[in-house]
């Protein structure tokens, strides 16, 4: 399944948001704002997540927010989310940000998706605890896509969590943007002027290693006492809530003690981009003396290097990687002297600085947000593509054991006064599409069914009069067609509708003859059918044909002694038989050069036909165009895989996977019955099962189309089910789980694996 997905419309972003007071808030929010410069018609669903005993004024581009603790909430989110509908969910992920056990209630949502998810990893982490890993393992397992912004991220996830490569993206943090200018030019809106400048930037907290830092500077004022070094940020709220302003205090009496407090400006607050941007450019030498070497992405080196500054850093791991050909400088952790030095050589040294600046300005060329933007944009389209693993393949194929869902519950929500609408917004009647006699005839011919099994007996019999009507007024008896589309005013749209409706029509009446109860309803389908059956005797489409032949066998059923109906069977099949015959080659065994829809209906008809006409050629060459269909619409973890629409009108090719319909799931149980009930071969039972399965959620996304109701989606998408429920995929899946009762019911059913191939 090599199919490039359409391109990507509709994002739903999750991430903190501004004005919530974090790195990753500002991210996301330049994020969003890159990627929709980039694609102005993007749609873009925002999902914040607000910490606990908060409450933010989140800006318009905010849709929807998700308290961290509350369990409840990300169900919530995740039910929302699949209402929307959007082509992928970006997630930004740190496990401090989500509710439960390192983070664990975002699994709640994360499962529950039906787009394909891709997750931003802001932290890798090597040695996780018990929790940790769980939270990872089923994150990495809900993710078509990972993203990280070092190499060393990539390094990390597939030698400590054994990801394969092809699953992980590396797009750097993005940066403004912004022009190459001398650190004068901005130094003046902060009072520096004349002064050297030493920045660090960041949320206040002991991992940053500040103190070493000023350590450094009274070898550092000694030889530049025009020197001050600037500490940008705001304290972190979690250090804030849990010891207020201990930290900065200790590092205030450490600069006093040291006879450098005149050398050390903090600035306690929370800056915006263009704040941070401005101070950035004001710095002659940006410092980074974190602590620990496991971190892979920082934000503020990313937006130092783009600015075009000189950095002194300590060795972890984005510094090595985002530093490395001279363009900054690297020195040993928790080393004062180091510092001093490092940043003591380029102060004094301002050709080797502005070199090192220039270098850093140029390497940072692709981190820039259009280039970002432009990074996610391509692999959110890459990621549409890829499907979730279908881990219950097997859980569900035992023998016949299959849940009855036969109702006609859903069938009577899209029918009102005049027939069976059409189309519908995900289960609301459309009534701007109107209807249409393929609908209503199968409505009609499904309700007869019902009643004949004794379901729902009273809504059945609601449906049979409202459907029966309108195939009545369908028929043009002045001209002897069938017309087709009807709007919502119940004005017909045509004077004659397509050959398949007639054949379907037809195909319907049939059936209502052979097994309708009520004696007027049956002699009104007989009526009509006399009328109908020499006027379809005119019909070439092959697809109408079969229907017409599915029709005109049951009508024989009841009335075997009807000559035209005896004539027509024996033309149609002889005629379909014989196109299969001529198109038939050795790796295509169809009767068409093409796959497109109803497929299985051809070799069921056939199959049908042979055994009336007791056709042996027939039979089997029916049955062998029914074999290699299963092949070709047999995945490769063994679902069933309709023949998606993708496929229509490209000339012995093999079928392409999407969109799937669940009329196909139908029409394959229909022949598999069919089969079965001719040569009694148990194969066909474990087909049809298959095929019944794509219902369930066997399927190549691993989503249940069937609702509980009794209704259907329209359609198993690239990267999502269509979650509309027209009226073709509700009856299609009623008529399928009609037949798989029966088939059910058969005597000493004993599953047994099929000898198609599976491909």
């Amino acid at each position: 399944m090599t199919d490039t997905p359409s391109p990507v419309r509709h994002i739903a972003l999750i991430g903190n948001y501004p004005p919530r007071k974090c790195g990753i808030a500002t991210f996301t929010a330049d994020l969003r704002s890159a990627l929709i410069a980039a694609d102005p018609t993007l749609r873009i669903t925002t999902v914040a997540m607000t910490d606990p005993g908060q409450t933010y004024a989140y800006s318009s581009d905010v849709d929807y927010e998700i308290e961290q603790d509350h369990r409840d909430a990300y169900r919530a989110a995740a039910d929302h989310l699949n209402a929307l509908n959007p082509d992928v969910v970006l997630l930004q992920h740190e496990f401090g940000i989500f509710g439960g056990a390192s983070g664990d209630y975002l699994l709640e949502l994360t499962e529950r998706l039906r787009a394909p998810l891709v997750t931003t990893l802001h932290t890798v982490l090597t040695d996780p605890n018990p929790d940790e890993r769980r939270v990872m393992d089923a994150l990495v397992s809900h993710s078509a896509r990972l993203v990280v912004m070092a190499e060393k991220g990539r390094a990390l996830l597939t030698e400590h969590w054994h990801i394969p490569d092809a699953r992980i993206a590396v797009i750097p943090h993005g940066i403004p943007d912004l022009p190459f200018l001398d650190p004068a030019f901005q130094k003046h809106r902060f009072g520096l002027d004349g002064r050297q400048v030493i920045l660090t930037f960041g949320l206040l907290s002991p991992n940053k290693g500040l103190e070493h830092m000023i350590a450094a500077l009274p070898d550092l004022v000694r030889g530049h006492p025009d020197l001050t070094y600037v500490i940008l940020g705001a304290t972190h709220p979690h250090l804030l809530a849990a010891e207020g302003e201990a930290y900065r205090d200790r590092l205030t009496a450490q600069a006093k003690a040291a006879g450098v407090w005149e050398h050390l400006r903090f600035v306690n607050q929370y800056v915006d981009t263009p704040t941070l941007q401005a101070w950035l450019s004001a710095a002659d030498i940006y410092v980074t003396p974190y602590l620990h070497e496991a971190q892979i992405t920082s934000g503020t080196l990313a937006y130092a290097v783009g600015r075009g500054k000189a950095v002194v850093s300590t060795p972890y791991w984005h510094a090595t990687e985002l530093l490395a050909q001279d363009t900054g400088v690297l020195v040993p952790f928790a080393d004062s002297r180091a510092l001093a030095e490092s940043i003591g050589a380029l102060l004094d040294d301002p050709a080797r600085r502005d070199q090192m600046r220039a270098r850093a300005y140029e390497a940072g060329r692709h981190m820039i947000w259009p280039e970002v933007a432009r990074g996610y944009l391509g692999l959110l389209g890459e990621a549409r593509g890829v499907r979730r693993p279908t881990t219950a393949v097997h859980s569900l194929r035992s023998g016949m054991n299959i849940p009855n869902v036969s109702t006609l519950r859903a069938v009577d929500r899209m029918v009102d006064g005049c027939g069976m609408l059409q189309h519908s917004r995900a289960s609301v009647p459309h009534r701007q599409h109107g209807y249409c006699l393929d609908d209503n005839a199968r409505a009609l011919m499904l309700a007869v069914e019902m009643k004949a099994e004794g379901i729902e007996t009273e809504r059945a019999d609601r449906i049979i009069d409202t459907c029966a009507a309108f195939v009545e007024d369908a028929w043009n008896e002045e001209t002897s067609v069938f017309r087709n589309f009807m709007d919502y005013r119940r004005n017909w749209l045509e004077t004659q509708g397509s050959e398949d409706s007639h054949g379907r029509a037809l195909w319907a009446l049939g059936r209502v003859v052979a097994d309708s109860d009520d004696q007027s309803v049956k002699l009104w389908a007989t009526g009509l059918t006399e009328r109908v059956i020499p006027a379809n005797q005119s019909l070439s489409a092959l697809r109408a044909r079969a229907f017409a032949l599915l029709g005109l066998i049951s009508w024989l059923s009841v009335y075997p002694g009807h000559r035209v109906a005896q004539t027509m069977v024996n033309r149609f099949a002889t005629e379909i038989h014989t196109r299969l015959k001529a198109e038939r080659r050795t790796d295509w065994n169809w009767f068409e050069p093409t796959l497109s829809y109803d497929n299985a209906r051809l070799p069921e008809a056939l199959i049908s036909a042979g055994q009336l006409l007791e056709r042996e050629d027939m039979i089997q060459d029916g049955v062998d165009a029914l074999n290699w269909l299963a092949k070709v619409q047999t995945g490769a973890n063994g679902v069933f895989r309709p023949v998606g629409t993708e496929s229509f009108g490209r000339p012995h090719e093999r079928p392409r996977p999407f969109d799937q319909q669940p009329l196909e799931a139908w029409a394959m149980i229909g022949a598999c019955a069919t089969a079965h009930d001719v040569t009694g071969h148990p194969v066909w039972l474990t087909l049809a099962k298959a095929a019944f399965d794509w219902y369930l959620g066997l399927n190549d996304l691993g989503l249940r189309m069937a609702t509980s109701n009794g209704g259907c989606f329209d359609g198993l998408e690239v990267d999502r089910v269509n979650l509309n429920q027209g009226a073709e995929s509700i009856l299609a899946f009623q008529f399928a789980a009609l037949e798989i009762q029966r088939l059910k019911r058969l005597p000493k059913i004993q599953p047994v694996k099929p000898t198609v191939v599976r491909g």
